[in-house]
């Protein structure tokens, strides 16, 4: 499966997992309890410098952030029909903000990374019959399979547009969900293989 995690160096890769998601939690809470339209600019500006920083190592999800910035657009559309201005632009800098701080997170941290840090921060609740591995081990699914669903559904897209001129929109659903339960069979068995031997 594809991964949107990028092999090209930044200085963000140097930075460890664990304090990456606690700025992360931290500047993500932030965005949602500050009211004051300056700040948010402010950190919204930062979010941008950040995304920026990293260059190149990007590329994999600039489509994917052209799909948040038209949401985005979406949400303050609405807001503004609706006669709430100050709140929809509130609120596409809120979820740009969010999404670029989870995309330079995405980029720059390995899903092994995360996994060895959900171990550590589970291993206190093996005494009450949690199994750490086998939450990381999902966690690992459900983050691969996230990224697969989007990297194939660009896939499908190109590949539509390529033969037709105009984006699939929802005829993409049927061969999407196709090959995702494939992967999934895929996945499925090689997991009872490899845990069977």
């Amino acid at each position: 499966m594809a991964s949107f995690y990028a092999e090209r160096r930044t200085w963000l890769h140097a930075v460890p997992a664990s304090l990456k998601l606690l700025a992360f939690a931290v500047f993500g809470t932030l965005l949602f309890l500050l009211q004051s339209p300056w700040l948010l600019l402010g950190l919204g500006g930062a979010c941008v410098c950040l995304f920026v920083s990293l260059g190149a190592a990007t590329r994999g999800v600039r489509r994917l952030l052209r799909s948040v910035l038209l949401a985005s657009l979406l949400v303050g559309l609405f807001h503004v029909l609706m006669q709430q201005a100050l709140v929809g632009g509130l609120s596409m800098l809120r979820l740009l903000s969010a999404a670029l701080l989870g995309m330079a997170v995405t980029v720059s941290t390995s899903t092994s990374e995360l996994l060895d840090l959900l171990e550590r921060l589970l291993a206190p609740l093996q005494r009450f019959g949690v199994h750490p591995e086998r939450v990381a081990l999902r966690v690992a699914l459900m983050l691969r399979f996230t990224e697969h669903f989007f990297v194939q559904w660009q896939r499908l897209d190109d590949a539509h547009r390529v033969r037709t001129g105009r984006p699939g929109g929802l005829r993409l659903l049927a061969p999407l969900t196709i090959l995702m339960l494939l992967a999934a069979r895929r996945v499925a068995d090689t997991l009872q293989i490899r845990l069977g031997e």
